[in-house]
């Protein structure tokens, strides 16, 4: 592994495809979270998926690379601490929601780009994920969508792995009269995700309190790793 001028660690598609490095180097080096790669191949994303990386992109000096995190901590959603507060359950109960989950992942980006400036999901990103639905059949990108009357309201994307769900981003309108609605498409994803016999949800990183808020809870890394590999 290689230093870089952007002052983090080169991570090779044998870095992430070798269980012994993993374990011996990567996991217990608690200095470090964020590595960096050049190759947004299917075939290194998946990989670094698997030994439960969470990749992001940045730009350094105009070229876009791929930044996956070993994180410290990660949120964690066990169906059963699926906290729904009395604002959603009032929202659940009067209106009439469709939840899309699909692999048509265009309008999810295009959803995501539109609420927040500046984001990291950029376009050689999405054709890395449609890449992997090409590639893996154990990993694939899904998008997921909550729709009132036929208008698209909030969404995200995500990844499937064994029986693990991993959410990557999202959005929700801003307007008003749809506050709350993002909230709504986790508690239905989460209902959908428990049916379908999926062990949990991986909402990575822990700081944002809307996580905590639905009942996720915090594992520190080594924790996570046990949970994340009995699971994919």
């Amino acid at each position: 592994m290689e230093q870089t001028p952007i002052s983090i660690t080169y991570l090779s598609f044998l870095d992430v495809s070798n269980q012994e490095i993993l374990e011996e180097f990567i996991y217990p080096d608690m200095h470090k979270n964020y590595y960096w790669s050049d190759d947004f191949s299917a075939e290194y994303y998946v990989a670094q998926a698997k030994a439960g990386f969470i990749a992001v992109t940045e730009e350094f000096e105009e070229e876009l690379f791929l930044i996956p995190e070993i994180q410290y901590t990660y949120a964690l959603l066990d169906f059963k601490d699926l906290h729904v507060s009395k604002k959603v359950k009032r929202l659940l109960n009067q209106k009439e929601f469709e939840l899309e989950i699909g692999q048509d992942l265009d309008e999810a980006y295009q959803g995501i780009n539109t609420s927040h400036k500046n984001s990291w999901l950029k376009k050689e990103y999405l054709e890395t994920l449609d890449a992997v639905n090409i590639l893996d059949n154990e990993c694939q990108v899904f998008s997921v969508l909550l729709k009132e009357n036929g208008k698209t309201i909030a969404g995200e994307l995500g990844y499937v792995i064994g029986k693990t769900y991993t959410s990557l981003t999202g959005f929700s309108s801003r307007k008003k009269e749809y506050r709350n609605y993002g909230t709504v498409q986790l508690v239905l994803l989460s209902d959908y995700l428990e049916a379908h016999g999926f062990a949990f949800m991986n909402l990575g990183q822990p700081y944002m309190d809307y996580k905590l808020a639905l009942g996720a809870k915090v594992y520190e890394r080594e924790d996570f790793l046990i949970r994340w590999f009995d699971a994919i």
